[in-house]
């Protein structure tokens, strides 16, 4: 079962679902996270508490433990960045805040860990990928700009298309530096606080 707010996204996935000959064990709905059914031995969630905002961790998280079966796990993949930066961004108005993730937030390793305990969960393993996605995004960088046409092609003007390399390159310029990190945790069933 896998979950989205976007028509295109779902359509899209199902398409490649159908064509990989895998629609009787994949089930794509158009719906949000808090209204997620039944109870699964395994969750994933990837960059998505970044888009959520912070106000809402609280419900997110729920909605993680909530969905989660007795024994099972959540695999959670985040940007993060340290905790005072976190809480310097949430006071001030950024280029991603305006451009790109509005109303979003990107968590520090600890409001994670806060947010996740108060929801029930616990943390059994956390690993840092920052060097690898700072290459990521510098490949996505690159093949973005080489293939200029067919994204003009697509209706995407020169204004969008220099903001969005920008995006990539100040984003691969917080991975390299270490200001920000792409972390993997595994969360399970853990006392509350």
């Amino acid at each position: 079962t896998t979950l989205t707010l976007s028509a295109e996204q779902a359509g899209l996935a199902r398409a490649r679902i159908s064509a990989a000959g895998l629609s009787d064990r994949v089930d794509v709905q158009l719906r949000d996270y808090r209204d997620a059914e039944g109870r699964h031995d395994a969750v994933i969630s990837v960059e998505m508490i970044e888009a959520v905002g912070a106000e809402y961790w609280p419900s997110y998280f729920t909605a993680l433990r909530r969905a989660l079966a007795p024994g099972g796990r959540i695999a959670l993949q985040s940007i993060t960045m340290g905790h005072e930066q976190m809480l310097h961004t949430a006071a001030t108005h950024t280029f991603i805040s305006k451009y790109v993730f509005p109303g979003g937030l990107i968590p520090s390793r600890e409001a994670i860990a806060q947010h996740s305990a108060a929801a029930g969960l616990r943390t059994v393993a956390d690993d840092g990928y920052g060097a690898h996605y700072a290459e990521t995004l510098r490949l996505w960088r690159e093949r973005f700009a080489a293939n200029r046409p067919a994204v003009t092609a697509l209706g995407f003007d020169t204004v969008f298309q220099r903001m969005w390399e920008f995006y990539l390159a100040y984003s691969e310029a917080g991975f390299r530096s270490g200001y920000l990190d792409v972390r993997q945790l595994l969360l399970t069933e853990g006392p509350r606080p």
